[in-house]
């Protein structure tokens, strides 16, 4: 909801309560979205190309869930049923997840739109008014023709080249043109309708300086209902360096452990994001390294034969603390990581403890909620459960 529209608060809160609870100092405009403290997001992406039922979703403790993904081609979104891991995606994956609103009336369906792999076509979409016209136009029938509540722009990244995308200087202010005009379509459509439906329009970003600096947040939160900030893979695919991936603070080696989930937020705050429509990604996923070199710390921050690739948690969990992996935890940075010594294997991840840690986090600094990547790669929903039971506001 507009902030600025308090007569619909008059009623429940006092211009104060709501001042506090939905205002970050920022003086730009903000997207329609509705503000409420006692219910936080919990935005789920759920990868059409993984192999499983979408009716074993527990949607009771979801707030959101974003289809991932469709394409951009040709300037437009389509949805793209390209064999992805063998598994072909399918607009019936769509109707299987709106079909999830019978347990939860409440819950809102929507479109990630590109992804690490499909982020291609978003520079040359965003370039011109008639092109980022033509993008738009393609969001409102993407949301009409298969009964969404709103689109995903998961652009990775602007003004990068990500998986070898076009990019441009010319991207960092063309996203934000972009989003502007995709706000006005979607709005457009609820006029043209007359259904009153507010249609959302949210965006997965990059938890790091170049991100923040190829990207205008200040300008382009006006737009959207939220932001899902990755913050994860911090250490990753790139490095052959062991390291936490998605790590709360900063370890007691800062040389080593750069990045952190409280850099990226401060990040997005000083840039001019209200706190409310900032969410914490937490990856139900680690990051595994083989043939690290050295034992010393654990194998933390040691040179590896391999890079970090990911591992999901349901292909991990059942062997901490057995089989030769040992639980460690690195209490500066709030992050667990195992560590097999036979095997020189090292694994960073996200458990109950991190989670609860994340969640009182969020609480104290007013963010709007969490995401996470991905659904079926936890185990046992164990993650979920544990986003569930601290997220509660008190």
């Amino acid at each position: 909801m507009n902030c600025k529209k308090l007569f619909l608060f008059f009623g429940c809160l006092s211009l104060v309560l709501f001042f506090f609870s939905c205002s970050s100092g920022s003086k730009k405009k903000e997207s329609k979205q509705t503000c409420n403290p006692a219910k936080p997001n919990v935005v789920a992406y759920v990868a059409g190309y993984r192999s499983f039922d979408f009716t074993t979703i527990d949607a009771s403790k979801l707030t959101h869930i974003n289809y991932a993904f469709v394409n951009s081609c040709n300037g437009e979104v389509v949805f793209d049923t390209t064999k992805i891991d063998g598994k072909a995606l399918t607009p019936k994956d769509i109707e299987a997840l709106n079909s999830l609103k019978k347990t939860n009336p409440e819950l809102k369906v929507l479109a990630s739109v590109g992804g690490w792999s499909w982020s291609k076509g978003f520079s040359d979409a965003a370039l011109s008014p008639e092109s980022r016209s033509k993008f738009a136009a393609s969001c409102v029938r993407m949301v009409t023709q298969y009964q969404l509540d709103g689109i995903d722009i998961d652009w990775e990244y602007p003004n990068q080249s990500g998986a070898g995308n076009t990019f441009r200087p010319e991207d960092v202010h063309n996203f934000t043109l972009l989003l502007k005009a995709v706000r006005e379509a979607l709005d457009q459509q609820t006029a043209t309708a007359n259904s009153g439906t507010h249609y959302l329009l949210t965006i997965a970003t990059g938890a790091d300086h170049d991100y923040v600096k190829n990207t205008e947040p200040g300008e382009l939160q006006q737009y959207v209902d939220f932001i899902n900030i990755m913050t994860y893979d911090f250490y990753n695919g790139w490095h052959k360096t062991t390291g936490h991936h998605s790590n709360l603070f900063h370890s007691a080696n800062p040389e080593l452990d750069k990045n952190s989930i409280t850099d990226a937020v401060d990040l997005y705050l000083k840039a001019g994001v209200p706190a409310h429509k900032l969410n914490l990604g937490i990856p139900f996923y680690g990051r595994i390294w083989e043939g690290v070199k050295s034992s010393e710390r654990n194998g933390l921050f040691q040179d590896a034969e391999t890079v970090g690739s990911g591992i999901d948690f349901v292909n991990f969990a059942e062997k901490i603390n057995k089989d030769g992996f040992t639980r460690y935890w690195d209490d500066a940075a709030k992050s667990p990581y195992l560590w097999n010594p036979e095997k020189k294997t090292f694994i960073s991840y996200e458990d109950e403890e991190s989670i609860r840690l994340k969640m009182e986090y969020l609480k104290q600094k007013g963010l709007g909620g969490v995401m996470f990547w991905e659904y079926s790669a936890d185990y046992q929903k164990r993650l979920q459960n544990a986003i569930s039971e601290n997220l509660i506001r008190k």
